[in-house]
């Protein structure tokens, strides 16, 4: 055992330390109010009262891009698996009405390759950037023997903010509020798993079947929509008019939505309110799919729904479209024990 060495047995800390240099710009430019200090620290510190805040409720959140990984490793392609890192844990902050403050990453591989890793983190901070919080801190791990060569895994944290009288719970969700829906783009960053099945042996480098434009690849990875400034700043225009949210990852919308719909209410939604995307259509298709599994895999094309105040529904509606939104009235609620039904 003469000579053995951290090294030698698989962890490079001289890489480690030199890709944390590489991505300090990456964190700084995403910097806001309360942020103290920058990456290096064994803790990131972060000053509410500098946000202005008089009475705030912290809001936290952890999530991470599943086997999309898998999509982006094989392809060589990690421009955007950090963007669906964040955006799959601030969507779930903004449900609650809160504003992303901080975040934080963790990136674990077998063999750390620092163009890869900063790849990765770059696209964590062009993320943080859009949902306005700061990229504060993470975990770069190098873990020999826990994954295969060019294998990584990621892994993320964020805390959020809302004033105690502006939380959005669902305890306001009446009979008659309107559902609004948010367009994805795409697939976001669940089911992926049926996904890979279904592209098993297909060559990825080739023209998407639906969009000729782009590879089956690069189609597959488009990076999860961020609907945070858009979100909040129709809050804001409109307070009090959204009465519950629900950001639609694995579940579906049924499994989703009914997390924030009363015992006593249903969710009547409209499956033909909204356009499904080309590449559910194909994938449906090409693997053979149930209808019932697909809603329950993925999104179907909304990647959040809003529960609004009828009388304000069109306001806010137009206030989201206003920022850029595609937003689509999917429904609304009624009485009734079921939470969601699903209509032609």
């Amino acid at each position: 055992m003469q000579g053995s060495t951290y090294k030698s047995a698989g962890v490079d800390i001289a890489a480690a330390d030199a890709l944390i240099e590489r991505i300090k710009p990456h964190a700084a430019a995403t910097r806001r109010p309360g942020v103290m200090g920058g990456l290096g620290g064994f803790g990131a510190l972060f000053d509410l009262k500098a946000t202005g805040y008089a009475d705030p409720i912290l809001v936290s959140g952890t999530d991470g891009v599943g086997t999309k990984l898998k999509v982006a490793i094989a392809t060589g392609d990690h421009s955007g698996v950090g963007a669906d890192l964040v955006a799959m844990c601030v969507n779930d902050v903004l449900v609650q009405g809160a504003e992303p403050l901080f975040f934080l990453d963790y990136f674990a591989t077998g063999r750390l390759e620092p163009a890869v890793a900063e790849a990765v983190v770059a696209s964590v901070a062009r993320g943080c950037a859009a949902a306005g919080c700061a990229l504060v801190g993470g975990e770069v791990a190098e873990l020999p023997g826990m994954y295969a060569d060019g294998d990584y895994d990621l892994a993320g944290f964020c805390v959020g903010a809302v004033e105690r009288g502006d939380l959005i719970d669902g305890s306001k969700v009446a009979e008659g509020d309107v559902l609004l829906g948010l367009e994805s783009d795409g697939l976001h960053a669940t089911g992926f798993s049926l996904v890979r099945k279904i592209i098993e042996g297909m060559d990825l480098a080739a023209p998407a079947p639906w969009d000729a434009r782009l590879s089956l690849g690069a189609a597959l990875l488009a990076p999860t929509r961020i609907y945070v400034r858009p979100v909040l700043g129709a809050i804001k225009a409109h307070p009090g008019a959204v009465h519950a949210m629900a950001h639609i990852t694995g579940g579906g919308i049924v499994g989703n939505l009914s997390r924030v719909i009363p015992g006593d209410l249903s969710a009547r939604v409209e499956t033909g309110a909204w356009p499904r995307p080309a590449v559910l259509t194909w994938l449906i298709e090409t693997g053979g799919v149930e209808e019932r599994d697909a809603w329950s895999t993925w999104n179907m094309g909304l990647g959040m729904v809003l529960v609004v105040c009828a009388g304000e529904a069109d306001a806010v509606a137009g206030a989201l479209r206003g920022a850029g939104e595609r937003v689509h009235a999917v429904g609304r609620v009624e009485a009734g024990p079921d939470r969601v039904r699903l209509v032609p």
